[in-house]
């Protein structure tokens, strides 16, 4: 079964199939994979939601987390932001959604779909619609473009549906004028700062150290641990071993004669006079105007780079309009059209696309070529040197697990084989140390294996691995002995904290009684510092981002100068005294409503469909899976 899935690797549904079966055993692991219902994890008004709805939705938000995150994104995160629960909420959402647009009758058309992929960042090169970025970047999130059309097709007409909902909110200028009061306001605050960090003569009592030990154990309590013996198949090590027949290198370049060809190609500048496609036409003539006399400067022969840094309205400009070399089928149609009919040299009569009016230079044609047997020999070989180096190590790997039932028949196997059986430290879920490409894939396979059981072959991403779980620790709170160096440490910031928090509670009651505040900061030798002004929204100035000493200093006035409690601030506990508030200018307002208006429609809109979200929920029937949760 293995070597069939292997064989059949390229095929789009066992990959898919592996990747189901792979989330399965993340999700609930093997066991309870063989118990499940595989139907639907959840009804939505008598509608389910499949498993393999929810492991796609799953998948993609993953991939959007990752280039958010990056290398920040690891297990921890994962679990902090609920991903599991948010994708199923956002599946219901989902369906709710399309359920309403379908009683409300609202329809996206086709045009509807091509012209929203279009607009899409993502997809574009220098402003324009790049169907091979477009490709690259559906294949990366293991999407077809039927499948990303589809998809495009539900969020469109959500889109509608929110408008619908949404569309009649409106914004009055008292509630614009009360937002810019509220966020553009000033106040100036004195504040001294009880930094723990500070006390530095705390030393703990041995007892008290023990005693908190005692009642902080499970703080101290060490990871699990194992030890793995593995085989490791590298297909580098097997490349010596290939010998490709040139008959084989032809015959793969006569059968894959498409992936040798270079198709045609122009290099071209443009010049982009941006027109909403929803403009009037006055407008739209107005702009072709513009486009003219531009057109001209070009054609009377002034630099045409010069001018489009100048003129053009696209993120070109600053290259001089240069676009590179593109396919035909990479720009939108009339400025493709346009562009692959002329010659090297020729300056375009305008182009109207959706983006607005081009004027296009084109600088050098390449014809449609293909790359000569010989110029391709070379490639084709290492290429299949690799595909069979890759078989012959997972062929070896399979061959060696098929006769290694026990640990014993591992170590013959491997000496049979003339491979050197590894053995690695003891690691924790972090994964070994080193010699491993993914040590936390790695570690997480290995962590399920029952002790001294010979696994089937694995694959982490650099080759094969036949792995053995040697040897187990198990987590456990170690004796005091061991850890009381770290738990001193730990009792010293307590106490260090609770001495800043008991001081910082002594000076504020001190003023509030009515003891200058300059007079308690010299009691305690603390340095006051004046903020100056600063917004709701600013970091605290000399301080930094203090939210929290920010919303209170806000709430302070003339007649209410001092908190009511101590606050704590990422650098410790802040004291705080009113000195003044400033209100902004009305003129900023007027400067700024139009802006204010839009963001407060958006505000609003979002906060009036969320709402309404809520209530379809609670009136519609959504049950999940005991089994999911």
């Amino acid at each position: 079964m293995l070597g069939l899935l292997r064989k059949k690797a390229k095929s789009w549904i066992i990959q898919l199939l592996l990747g189901a079966i792979i989330i399965v055993f993340v999700f609930w692991g093997v066991g309870s994979f063989r118990e499940r219902k595989m139907g639907e994890i959840a009804m939505v008004n008598g509608e389910s939601i499949t498993f393999n709805e929810y492991t796609d939705a799953y998948n993609n938000f993953l991939d959007q987390l990752r280039q958010r995150f990056g290398k920040n994104l690891n297990d921890d995160m994962i679990k902090m932001l609920q991903v599991k629960k948010e994708t199923l909420n956002r599946l219901i959402d989902r369906k709710l959604l399309k359920t309403e647009a379908g009683k409300l009758k609202l329809r996206v058309t086709d045009d509807e779909v091509s012209d929203g992929i279009l607009k899409i960042e993502a997809f574009q090169n220098s402003g324009i619609f790049d169907n091979r970025l477009y490709n690259r970047v559906l294949n990366h999130i293991r999407l077809t473009p039927e499948e990303f059309e589809t998809s495009q097709r539900e969020s469109l007409l959500i889109e509608k549906l929110n408008s619908f909902i949404s569309g009649s909110v409106k914004v009055s200028e008292d509630e614009a004028k009360e937002w810019f009061t509220w966020s553009n306001v000033a106040v100036n605050i004195d504040f001294v700062i009880f930094d723990p960090g500070t006390y530095k003569n705390i030393d703990p009592a041995a007892e008290n150290i023990e005693a908190y030990f005692e009642s902080h154990k499970e703080a101290y309590k060490t990871e699990p641990k194992i030890k793995v013996r593995y085989l490791y198949f590298d297909p580098e090590t097997y490349k010596a071993k290939v010998t490709i027949p040139e008959k084989n290198i032809k015959d793969y370049y006569d059968s894959r004669q498409d992936e040798f060809i270079t198709p045609k190609t122009v290099e071209a500048r443009h010049i982009l006079i941006k027109v909403d496609n929803k403009a009037d036409p006055d407008v739209i003539e107005e702009k072709r105007k513009k486009a003219l006399d531009i057109q001209k400067m070009a054609k009377e022969g002034k630099d045409f780079a010069e001018l489009a840094k100048k003129y053009s309205e696209g993120p070109s400009a600053r290259n001089g309009g240069s676009l590179g070399a593109f396919k035909k089928e990479s720009m939108v149609k009339p400025f493709a059209d346009q562009a692959f009919s002329m010659e090297p040299g020729e300056i375009s009569s305008l182009v109207l696309t959706r983006f607005g009016w081009h004027i296009i230079k084109v600088e050098k044609v390449n014809e449609e070529s293909i790359k000569s047997f010989k110029d391709a020999e070379n490639f084709i070989r290492k290429k299949l040197v690799k595909e069979r180096a890759v078989n012959m190590a997972y062929d070896e790997a399979e061959a060696v697990y098929n006769i290694s039932f026990e640990g014993e028949d591992l170590i013959k196997a491997a000496g049979e084989h003339s491979l050197t059986l590894k053995t690695t430290d003891f690691f924790s879920s972090k994964g070994p140390e080193k010699n491993i490409l993914k040590p936390r894939d790695f570690a997480s396979f290995s962590f399920s294996l029952p002790e001294m059981e010979v696994s089937e072959v694995q694959d982490f991403g650099d080759g094969y691995y036949i792995l053995q779980v040697v040897d187990k620790i198990s987590e456990k709170i170690p004796e005091f002995d061991i850890v009381k160096d770290s738990v001193r440490l730990d009792l010293i910031k307590v106490k260090q904290d609770e001495t800043a928090y008991k001081d910082a509670e002594e000076f504020r009651a001190s003023v509030i009684n009515g003891n200058p505040f300059d007079a308690e900061s010299k009691k305690f030798d603390l340095t006051i510092v004046s903020s100056g002004f600063f917004k709701r929204n600013d970091p605290l100035p000399k301080s930094g981002l203090e939210r929290e000493v920010a919303e209170v200093s806000f709430k302070l006035s003339s007649k209410n100068r001092f908190p009511g409690n101590i606050i704590k601030g990422r650098k410790g506990y802040y004291a705080v005294q009113f000195k003044e508030r400033k209100d902004p200018d009305p003129e900023g307002f007027e400067k700024e409503k139009e802006a204010i208006l839009k963001k407060l429609i958006g505000l609003k809109k979002r906060s009036t469909f969320n709402a309404w979200l809520t209530e379809l929920r609670n009136r519609s029937e959504i049950t999940i899976n005991d089994d999911f949760l």
